[in-house]
């Protein structure tokens, strides 16, 4: 099935909408991350059917979670995108910002926001860490993540970025349940309550994955985040 087709059914099933334009916009970041993909360390996941189930529809599925429209977005440790530039390309109003530690994934990322010409798009280099220690913190109504670490790690490099009232929504996997019991005092340190669990099936596939949404309640301490070799030495 060509991606068109995976991305605007696997969509409806989401009870999103995607236009000829949107679909179009996705097939032109397919081509580019293959290309990309084939010189530098991206993604593990290729071919129009993998790349348009795993890595987009798996993004678009925050967009039936709340509503983005309008939002400040922080995807932190973006790599090659995701989920932040799909829900940008499937919801133009977001105001997003990529954030990666790797300065070939940002040149990628920026040279990506080019070809598609997205507008509202800021792709820093930067230490998630050392970032929410700036001007950034406190200042994004959402923070997403798809990030390879534990929930209390997370927890402590996203939540002081998003505004208090705001939301941080983790990517995990289905069988994370010990993932969400051990970060339960991370998130009373860190000014955040679990709000919901959202497991979903990416469409077309038998994959489930699982949405962890957490509540920032109150402002995060400036004692956090701490240096990252602390966070990895002694989660909270």
């Amino acid at each position: 099935m060509p991606m068109r087709n995976i991305l605007i059914q696997g969509a409806q099933q989401y009870g999103l909408t995607l236009s000829e334009e949107d679909a179009a916009a996705f097939y032109r970041y397919y081509e580019f991350l293959e290309e990309k993909n084939r010189v530098m360390n991206l993604t593990a996941i290729s071919g129009e059917k993998d790349v348009a189930e795993l890595h987009f529809l798996d993004s678009l599925a925050l967009l039936t979670l709340d509503s983005f429209a309008g939002k400040s977005v922080i995807d932190i440790g973006s790599g090659a995108g995701f989920p932040g530039l799909p829900m940008k390309l499937a919801q133009r109003s977001i105001k997003l910002t990529l954030l990666d530690a790797q300065q070939k994934r940002v040149a990628f990322l920026d040279e990506l926001c080019a070809l598609l010409e997205l507008p509202d798009v800021a792709c820093l280099h930067v230490r998630a860490e050392e970032a929410a220690l700036t001007g950034l913190r406190d200042s994004y109504d959402m923070a997403v993540s798809r990030a390879v670490a534990g929930l209390s790690m997370l927890c402590e490099l996203c939540l002081p970025f998003v505004k208090p009232g705001g939301l941080f929504i983790a990517m995990k996997s289905a069988d994370s349940d010990a993932e969400l019991r051990g970060a339960e005092n991370a998130l009373k340190l860190l000014g955040g309550a679990l709000e919901r669990v959202a497991d979903y099936t990416i469409p077309g596939t038998d994959v489930a994955h699982r949405a962890v949404m957490i509540r920032k309640t109150s402002p995060t301490p400036t004692a956090y985040p701490r240096r990252f070799a602390k966070i990895q030495k002694s989660p909270l």
